[in-house]
């Protein structure tokens, strides 16, 4: 079990850093419907060979697409995107804000959970902990800057697309095999990124090196196969609010990472924002879960 954490902490933590290796030389749409589409076909072959179902009715399939695509296309290609102009530290720091968009959107859409003041007050502590991340690009009156904050608004975007992602997961209930799910989820993803990076030309744009090469072999066997595995493993055998400190350990990894490989900058802006920040996702993952009973819960209108 502690192996287990180890890999999602450090292998999770360290996919920062490959993709900032990876983007700088492979177009990064190109670059995530390559490491998906590897990841996910070879998943599927895996789950066949262990004798899994992985074939459903089309409704089932679709609604996995649906799901790996807010997940790996609108929440990680986001993220590869940004690392363009954001350090691969500051990235992180700026998604870990994953949980504190899981809590809204599941007391939103799921109906089933209502905020504790402990989670409001981890939601505005959240909030406090990116401007003061934000705050050097706020004031950034150079072109550089202005991308850099617009890069960090869109680590926002990509954060609450996961989340999404996430939420509509547990509210569908494909009922399909688990990990037959998340092969689906991954390849759906891959193939899509690959229809995206020919829709806006980065084929001709890609310059195949050997780091690059070496980061998405990296992406795919450590982050998509050996992280995810012992991710949905943990998630089988400890409970969710333990398995929930890989949102504030992988960011500090990442930091540590960015800084030592890349000699990425740490200022006191970043050190100041990530304390905010860890701090209001362990309120908001430690954060009392209070049920609503059926007057409270809201009411949905049908046609």
């Amino acid at each position: 079990m502690i192996f287990a954490f180890g890999l999602v902490y450090l292998l999770w933590g360290s996919t920062y850093l490959a993709i900032d290796i990876a983007v700088q030389g492979i177009p990064p749409a190109l670059m995530c419907g390559v490491r998906f589409s590897i990841a996910g076909v070879v998943m599927l072959a895996a789950c066949a060979a262990m004798k899994k179902r992985i074939w459903y009715p089309l409704r089932q399939i679709a609604l996995c697409a649906v799901v790996g695509i807010l997940l790996l296309m609108g929440g990680n290609l986001t993220l590869c995107w940004a690392e363009l102009s954001v350090p691969s530290g500051l990235a992180a720091l700026i998604v870990a804000v994953i949980p504190l968009w899981f809590l809204v959107l599941d007391s939103l859409l799921l109906g089933h959970h209502r905020l504790s003041g402990r989670g409001k007050a981890g939601l505005g502590l959240g909030i406090a902990g990116l401007l003061i991340l934000f705050w050097p690009q706020l004031h950034a009156d150079s072109a550089v800057g202005h991308r850099e904050l617009f890069s960090c608004l869109s680590l926002l975007a990509g954060s609450f697309s996961w989340a999404l992602g996430s939420v509509l997961a547990k509210r569908w209930q494909s009922g399909m095999d688990l990990f037959s799910a998340i092969a689906w989820q991954v390849t759906a993803a891959g193939v899509t990124n690959l229809i995206f990076a020919l829709a806006i030309g980065d084929f001709p744009l890609v310059q195949w090196k050997a780091t690059g090469i070496g980061a998405i072999l990296y992406l795919v066997v450590c982050g998509s196969w050996i992280g995810y595995t012992a991710y949905i493993w943990l998630l089988e055998h400890v409970p969710t609010s333990k398995v929930a400190t890989y949102a504030y350990v992988n960011p500090v990894v990442a930091v540590f990472l960015g800084w030592l490989v890349l000699h990425e900058r740490v200022d006191r802006f970043i050190v100041a924002g990530s304390v905010v920040v860890i701090l209001a996702v362990i309120l908001v993952t430690s954060a009392e879960v209070k049920e609503q009973t059926a007057a409270q819960l809201p009411v949905v209108e049908t046609g």
